[in-house]
């Protein structure tokens, strides 16, 4: 596997050809999209302004589920059709993907009846894709699977199955599988505007970030896949759209593995605002989350605000033993979701989870909402709407039985290979090769400097946040250390990339400065 910037950007560059479809905007939806475009034969170009997963992709709770508040809210479809697609990215990307375990404390006598049957209809309705049974809990058997839940007024507990994984490796490994299949991928490559011929869109105005060349994509039909920025696409295909997007922002506290010492996760099925509030455990911390904000700006770098944080310090301290301090904080990180606005945007917890796919008189085709679980859903009903477009031959979907890039079911030690997949042994023996390569890139954390330089010829690294953030989400696990970490990054990819002292030296500046906003306080 060799996600190659330099070669994707040569061929674009060279305006050569007309694609069946071009893609705009690098998160699980567009990722998912050229995927299936790809699988199917068609000729598929990707382009993403920052990097894979740069938004909302990278954010997420790290679960790959039903949703048990869709059940709640009498959603049936969506919870169906959400564990249907749990258990098809179980299968193809099992490197990513594990069962876990959830427990839901109950604090009064009827929660127990109530949650128990709750849950045995989320498993019926899994059906053959489900991962394990649920079933109730003694108080002795809810503490010995969360020894640091809060106690006291305990009376039992729930426990059922849902799946959790990597998100932003998974963004990735999709690039990756794309590329495989035949798709030309980049990132650091803006879409401008768009082109139209005789009132139809018919390609990109494209612009590479690094250089600020500008160049033309042509395509039969053009994918507008951007998250929370639709909008701002859509207008520049009509200026006069109406927005379909209403924002909420999620936001998430990584603490230390003592704050929830085993394997088993938390799940509050309602807090004072009405989510559904998780403890889970990650790469050695917990994430606890998430919160849900209406908010009106748009940001590639979206910031927890006071209440935010007050909220999920409140409810950690409420739902376990041991009470955080700010300083136990090893990290924050906010998501913006995009829900499609459907009444009062004011409220949105209530606002749809569903995708919607949009279709303007010029052609161009908008697809948003929806969520992590449903990616390669969302990307089969976007490319059987694309092909009609685009006027393009039919073709039958095949990701449904795909094998995602790194899949395998091979045990690897190695922790911090473990992402990898089939990967890792390459990753290892390329480690060999140096010494210097074998060495942690921070105290603490399992990450080694060979991951770095295999991100920057393998993975389309192209800067110490793309390293850090994403494809080892140092970052978010501990965004002092990563801090740290940084010159070592810098250093290795100017090694790589071929770039000089200044470059370094500006790329770790620029990085701490982001990762600030990460750091509780």
């Amino acid at each position: 596997m060799n996600l190659n910037r330099n070669e994707a950007l040569a061929r674009l560059i060279s305006e050569s050809e007309i694609f069946d479809f071009a893609i705009i905007g690098g998160g699980a939806t567009g990722l998912g999209a050229a995927v299936d475009a790809a699988s199917r034969g068609h000729s598929v170009v990707l382009i993403e302004q920052a990097d894979f997963a740069k938004g909302t992709s990278s954010r997420s709770t790290k679960l790959v589920h039903g949703g048990v508040r869709y059940l709640r809210q009498g959603n049936i479809s969506l919870v169906l059709e959400a564990l249907k697609e749990r258990g098809l990215l179980y299968a193809n990307a099992p490197h990513l993907v594990r069962s876990m375990a959830f427990v839901i404390p109950n604090y009064s006598w009827w929660e127990g009846p109530f949650y128990g049957i709750g849950m045995k209809v989320y498993d019926r309705m899994a059906g053959k894709l489900g991962l394990s049974p649920s079933r109730t809990l003694s108080r002795d058997e809810t503490i010995g699977l969360i020894p640091t839940v809060e106690q006291e007024k305990l009376v039992g507990g729930v426990i059922y199955h849902d799946g959790q994984f990597d998100d932003a490796r998974l963004a990735i490994n999709l690039a990756a599988t794309a590329a495989t299949q035949g798709a030309v991928v980049a990132n650091s490559v803006r879409a401008a505007g768009l082109i139209k011929e005789n009132g139809i869109v018919s390609g990109i105005e494209a612009e590479d970030v690094e250089s600020g060349r500008q160049f033309t994509i042509r395509a039969r039909c053009v994918i507008n896949a951007t998250g929370v920025f639709v909008d701002e696409m859509r207008r520049h295909d009509d200026a006069a759209s109406s927005p379909i997007v209403a924002l909420s922002q999620g936001v998430h506290i990584v603490l230390p593995k003592e704050f929830l010492p085993g394997d088993a996760a938390i799940m509050i099925p309602k807090t004072a605002d009405g989510r559904v509030l998780f403890a889970v455990p990650w790469h050695g911390h917990v994430i606890v989350g998430t919160t849900d904000t209406p908010l009106a700006d748009r940001s590639l770098e979206p910031r927890a605000l006071p209440q935010e944080k007050e909220f999920l310090m409140e409810h950690t301290a409420r739902y376990l033993s041991k009470t955080p301090a700010p300083s136990d904080v090893r990290s924050i990180f906010a998501g913006l979701r995009p829900l499609v606005k459907s009444g009062d945007a004011g409220h949105t917890a209530n606002l749809s989870r569903d995708h919607t796919i949009l279709v303007s008189e010029s052609g161009l085709l908008t697809v948003t909402g929806g969520k992590w679980t449903t990616y390669r859903k969302m990307a089969q009903d976007v490319i059987d709407q694309a092909e009609i477009i685009a006027g393009v031959d039919s073709r039958p979907c095949k990701s449904e039985r795909l094998p995602i890039h790194g899949s395998t079911h091979q045990v690897i030690e190695e922790e911090n290979l473990r992402v990898y997949g089939s990967d890792a042994g390459a990753i290892a023996q390329l480690a060999a090769q140096n010494p210097m390569w074998q060495q942690r890139l921070a105290p603490g954390l399992p990450y080694q400097a060979v991951e770095v330089v295999w991100q920057a010829r393998h993975e389309m690294a192209r800067s110490v946040e793309d390293v850090l953030a994403r494809r080892t989400q140092m970052l978010l696990l501990n965004a002092r250390a990563s801090m740290e970490a940084a010159p070592l990054v810098a250093h290795l990819l100017a090694t790589e990339l071929g770039h000089d002292a200044a470059w370094e030296a500006g790329q770790v500046a620029a990085y701490r400065a982001q990762a600030a906003g990460y750091v509780f306080e």
